[in-house]
């Protein structure tokens, strides 16, 4: 699971892929477990939900070069892009709505069309998270 932003703007809006990662490895009870990780260019912790193997990441780049940071660590780990999900956010949502979205389009996200680009594959699956205009 990515969190796409860019890590020098923490709390902003744009960077709301990482504000959630934070939020879910809390939950996970992992929040205490992130490190930063040279090989990959991110901060990852590891955690497990449901039976399933969780790597969290969130990339030390920034945003229209997260790809990869997130390609670096599916080579490392093994993932396929069908196995990664990318949490970003979505202008043309409204504040706070979420939509999952499986493959397609970056749809005019920097960081999205980053991934594609370094995992030269558009099968992830989104967690759109809706930041409004300005």
């Amino acid at each position: 699971v990515a969190g796409l932003g860019n890590y020098g703007l923490r709390g902003t809006r744009h960077s709301v892929g990482m504000a959630v990662l934070d939020r879910l490895a809390r939950q996970l009870a992992v929040a205490e477990g992130w490190r930063a990780d040279r090989q990959c260019c991110a901060d990852i912790a590891l955690a497990t939900a449901r039976s399933l193997e969780l790597l969290l990441l969130k990339p030390r780049r920034f945003m229209n070069l997260n790809g990869l940071s997130v390609a670096s660590a599916a080579e490392i780990y093994n993932l396929r892009p069908e196995d990664i999900y990318l949490v970003h956010d979505d202008l043309d949502k409204a504040l706070g709505k979420v939509a999952i979205k499986l493959g397609g389009s970056a749809r005019g996200h920097n960081g999205v069309r980053s991934c594609i680009s370094a995992l030269h594959s558009n099968e992830m699956t989104r967690l759109r998270v809706g930041i409004g205009r300005p």
